[in-house]
């Protein structure tokens, strides 16, 4: 059998469930429609992406933003400890920890709205909690809830798009978005809170309730798009318990017996807790821009801006790419077909960018060289990091189509354990060795992650072939 058609035979299955185009005149032709979100109207499939990429930048930019105004949060609770200072993040890391993990499965057994829409309920509600928090043990349980919650759109926004756009080419540019989103909305928190904070720390987390608050409203629109799930809502169900079981245990099966998430996940994960992290925003920017340069809170998080400037470059590297397979694909060109071709060329160009901005940061970073020269490094930083994850995020989701939810969660679930580890070695790191070598051993570290992108075009079809998944899905 070809790849291409193993490639297609794989995708059909995986795929959500199709209904047959009905009869012409047939009295079903609207029910059969409703049915498959893939043939709803582009304003209604739209309005989906929309709500998706609302709901992920509010749990990306709640992720950080207390880390602009940190040092007046801390003053307020009397808490000096520099353990207890990480912890406003590191409490919500444990909610991306958990989180996917059920909240993935729950979308493939009970429907994304369901699940979508509770968890952002929730989070609105304990953001304002957050808020009015009057001591820091309230304020770190509520700080973990919206954490918690906030991971939902995480692990669902992938299903969300894979369930109303069949065509790669369409998916594919929906993920792209949702990377632009999670790359910026980390970038602008730390600026924002870190001028608000002057105002009182409170105001820090009322933005995000103004920003939770206005999302809400369409979430509560939010159709469900899971076709198995909308098939069934006229009919009574009942849920077997080997489904649940199999369900909620599928991200964890798929971290550790499916080759190709598991070093999909150690990459991602490795460089989101270095960008996204505590890695940057706790230790390597702050003491580079306000410690040997001596800027304030929020002077120091415009630094940050340039990494969005570099997401946004790689947001066009993408799109140039994807018009680029498209024609060759149109050429019938037999390269074009190739699941590894489809997405990981774009890796292996973001791998030696991340590694390149991390000796660059690291070794331009002194009071002698003009505080610019650092900071561009993370225009390198963030096409790296945004060409790494939509190229790895969205080969993920071509493989694993119905269960793109629990590939995502998985995937989640990963770099949110290495957010919260990594980070723990790095003050020690810093402090040992400095911020040139600091770095540097980050970026080796990063220059071994960078073999994988290319591991996956050698051998990607043969680690696909042998998958236990797959072969299993087939035999259900």
């Amino acid at each position: 059998m070809t790849q291409t058609n193993e490639d297609n035979r794989g995708a059909a299955f995986l795929a959500s469930p199709r209904i047959e185009d009905p009869e012409p005149g047939s009295e079903n032709v609207l029910q059969e429609s409703a049915l498959d979100p893939t043939t709803w109207s582009e304003r209604k499939k739209m309005f989906v992406v929309f709500v998706g990429l609302l709901t992920l930048f509010n749990s990306v930019f709640d992720s950080t933003i207390p880390s602009g105004g940190i040092r007046v949060i801390c003053a307020f609770f009397n808490v000096e400890s520099e353990t207890q200072q990480v912890l406003p993040t590191s409490v919500y890391l444990i909610g991306y920890v958990t989180g996917p993990l059920v909240f993935g499965p729950m979308s493939e057994v009970y429907g994304r709205r369901l699940v979508m829409m509770g968890t952002f309920i929730v989070f609105t509600l304990f953001t304002l909690a957050t808020a009015l928090s009057p001591n820091w043990v309230s304020f770190l349980i509520f700080r973990t809830i919206v954490g918690i919650c906030a991971s939902c759109p995480i692990a669902v926004t992938g299903g969300l798009f894979s369930d109303v756009y069949r065509s790669p080419l369409a998916r594919g540019r929906m993920m792209a978005l949702s990377m632009a989103v999670t790359t910026a909305g980390p970038q602008f928190a730390p600026m924002i809170s870190g001028f608000l904070a002057q105002a009182g720390w409170r105001w820090v987390f009322w933005v995000s309730l103004i920003l939770a608050a206005v999302t809400l409203g369409p979430v509560l629109y939010l159709p469900e798009t899971f076709a198995p799930v909308l098939k069934q809502a006229d009919r009574p169900k009942s849920r077997d318990e080997g489904i649940l079981v199999k369900a909620f245990t599928r991200p964890v099966y798929m971290i550790f017996c499916e080759p190709i998430i598991s070093l999909t996940c150690l990459y991602l994960s490795y460089a989101s807790a270095i960008f996204c992290e505590k890695v940057m925003y706790f230790e390597a920017y702050p003491l580079i821009f306000q410690g040997i340069y001596g800027m304030s809170n929020g002077i120091a998080g415009l630094a940050f801006l340039p990494i969005a400037v570099g997401a946004a470059i790689g947001m066009g590297i993408f799109l140039w790419y994807d018009a680029f397979l498209h024609r060759a694909k149109s050429q019938k060109l037999d390269w074009a077909f190739m699941e590894e071709y489809q997405r990981l060329p774009l890796a292996c160009l973001g791998g030696p960018l991340y590694v390149l901005a991390l000796f660059w940061l690291g070794w331009t970073a002194s009071a002698e060289i003009h505080w610019i020269i650092p900071m561009l490094a993370g225009i390198p930083f963030g096409m790296g990091f945004f060409l790494i994850f939509v190229a790895l995020i969205n080969y993920l989701i071509d493989a694993y189509h119905q269960y793109a939810a629990s590939a995502m969660a998985a995937a989640s679930t990963c770099r949110s354990i290495f957010g919260a580890v990594l980070p723990l070695a790095a003050s020690p790191m810093f402090h040992s060795l400095g911020i040139n070598w600091g770095t540097s051993l980050l970026g080796f570290l990063s220059l071994l992650m960078t073999f994988i992108p290319f591991v996956f075009i050698r051998y990607g079809e043969r680690i696909r072939r042998r998958s236990n998944f797959r072969q299993e899905l087939e035999k259900e």
